[in-house]
């Protein structure tokens, strides 16, 4: 019997993931044994491949896939539930996940090759690490230097970015004004 072969008797010719059973093929999952594949849809490998190209709601299925008996298959749910991290339904699904420590490990390791070059993280007042897009809410109130304004505690703050350069600020639109705020005065929203 081919690899081949018995990935999809074990996939049951369905996407390990989703469980889509159209247009199927195999994908290297990174940082383990060499050969470890998983068997995918072209929807799930394309998000995979391209960070950032998430649908949210495609992902839903890792609260199904995530039990499955197949480390290769859990490494990649994890690491998906990590990208999908400002989702509050997939910092639940992380928290319910265990994984033994060698697939751990293993699904951490690939994360590591697909960071941010200079090392740079952007961490809230509570450790949370911030991504682009998130939302935070003020934790202070906050006096806008140069604008005229204060920006009230528990202040709502949508779809930040991040300094590329300064891990301590993010920048965010209050009051129909782009400003900088310092990550020690925000809490990541979940």
């Amino acid at each position: 019997m081919t690899t081949e072969a018995e990935l999809l008797e074990r996939a049951e010719n369905k996407c390990e993931l989703c469980g889509a059973t159209e247009d199927l093929s195999s994908l290297d999952v990174s940082g383990g044994p060499d050969g470890e594949m998983i068997l995918v849809c072209p929807t799930c490998e394309s998000q995979i491949s391209e960070p950032g190209s998430e649908e949210v709601h495609h992902w839903r299925c890792l609260n199904d896939s995530m039990w499955s008996q197949v480390p290769a298959v859990q490494v990649t749910a994890w690491r998906m539930l990590n990208r999908l991290s400002a989702e509050g339904w997939a910092q639940e699904a992380l928290g319910m996940l265990y994984l033994e420590d060698d697939v751990l490990a293993w699904a951490k390791a690939g994360e590591e090759n697909t960071g941010d070059d200079d090392g740079i993280v952007h961490k809230d007042c509570n450790g949370a690490q911030l991504a682009a897009g998130d939302t935070v809410t003020l934790i202070k109130d906050l006096n806008v230097k140069g604008a005229g304004f204060t920006a009230k505690r528990g202040t709502a703050v949508r779809s930040i970015s991040l300094v590329p350069d300064n891990a301590g600020q993010i920048e965010g639109r209050v009051s129909g004004q782009q400003i900088i705020i310092l990550t020690e005065f925000v809490k990541k929203s979940t």
